[in-house]
């Protein structure tokens, strides 16, 4: 039996995608891989593999210590250009932190990352392509999926929403990267429309944006309502009760409220950013801009027909990003890696490539054809 460690802080901040991303990838491996991997969270212990879902400093040193005994490998969830855009922080305090970020991913045997954008991205900060390995995200379909109408009705009920008013959902943490003020231009613009925002400062002060977007929500428009920080049990509920799912961010990796909204079978309007290309492919709707979310809003609003192809795009995500499938993609990634232990391992075969080779048969028995 091959044991495994996960190690991760991510709850030490409430509403980030990365603490989602954990407690699925946990209950993937506990539940789908069981039969040949043991898995263990935050064990005071050195196990064959010793995979890092944070960066925190504890975890640099068990890295440190771990040589020689464990293979590691880690998570990529943001880069120094990513945090840049999220977090306010002083020069010299930043640049140390970046530093210490690309130490940490280097530090790693080999690391995962969820969107194949990356790859290209760690290369120039000196990282091989042979050590990073892409295997998407997925979430639960026994905890995101769609209601039948006469609960949603009764969602919007209990939400006091009035019967036939379309409603546009946004989750994400209160920052200027989310595209918050394009969010709430649209609210302006649309005052027909209902438009929810689920989420929080995340970081407090320091999130980029704290006070301007703080001296909108002291006066906002009257269609817009923030939902504050929700617990992820009570997300399905939104989801449901939504009519679109529109993420207006102007930079992400891959979040996980996409794949949430995707269970639900919600249609999903995202900014066309590059980097969701080769991950998305056909399954949602793509805009730049604030006119060119309001266009698409409208025509979801008065286009029976082309909501129907909103929605059945949505589910096709769903069955893409199945449980199965990406389970089968970390069994290869597992075994390829641990095949070679730092200590007399075999030689030969680089086991990245090895992984690198079996999740990229899975996926391609999958992959639609790339929509640019």
């Amino acid at each position: 039996m091959i044991t495994i460690n996960m190690l991760s802080r991510a709850d030490s901040v409430k509403g980030q995608g990365v603490l989602s991303a954990y407690q699925e990838q946990v209950k993937l491996v506990k539940e789908e891989l069981a039969d040949e991997f043991l898995c263990y969270e935050n064990k005071n212990a050195f196990c064959d593999i010793m995979h890092y879902h944070t960066i925190n400093p504890e975890f640099y040193a068990m890295r440190q210590l771990s040589r020689g005994r464990s293979v590691s490998v880690g998570y990529v969830h943001f880069l120094p250009e990513t945090l840049d855009k999220s977090l306010k922080l002083p020069d010299h305090i930043r640049d140390v932190f970046y530093r210490y970020v690309i130490r940490f991913y280097k530090s790693m045997d080999y690391l995962v990352t969820v969107n194949p954008y990356f790859i290209g991205e760690l290369e120039k900060y000196g990282i091989p392509r042979e050590k990073v390995t892409y295997i998407p995200n997925f979430v639960s379909a026994e905890q995101f999926y769609p209601l039948p109408a006469e609960e949603k009705a009764a969602l919007r009920e209990k939400y006091g929403i009035p019967e036939g008013k379309f409603i546009v959902f946004c989750a994400g943490q209160l920052q200027r990267r989310k595209g918050f003020f394009d969010y709430i231009e649209l609210a302006r613009r649309m005052p027909d429309v209902l438009f929810l925002w689920a989420g929080s400062f995340a970081f407090g002060l320091i999130s980029d944006g704290h006070d301007e977007i703080k001296a909108i929500l002291e006066n906002p428009p009257e269609n817009f309502r923030l939902l504050g920080l929700v617990e992820r049990e009570r997300m399905n509920e939104l989801y449901n009760l939504t009519d679109l799912m529109l993420l207006p961010s102007f930079e992400e990796l891959f979040p996980m409220t996409i794949l949430e909204a995707m269970n639900s079978h919600t249609p999903i309007l995202l900014r066309d950013l590059d980097i969701y290309h080769d991950i998305l492919f056909d399954f949602y709707l793509r805009a730049d801009g604030v006119d060119g979310f309001e266009q698409e809003i409208r025509r979801l609003q008065q286009d029976a027909a082309y909501y129907q192809e909103a929605e059945a795009r949505s589910a096709k995500g769903h069955a893409f990003y199945s449980k199965e499938n990406v389970a089968r993609m970390w069994r290869a990634f597992y075994h390829g890696v641990v095949s070679k232990r730092p200590a007399g391992g075999s030689r030969g075969k680089n086991p990245a490539r090895l992984a690198g080779s079996a999740v990229r048969r899975a996926g391609e028995k999958l992959a639609p054809g790339r929509k640019k």
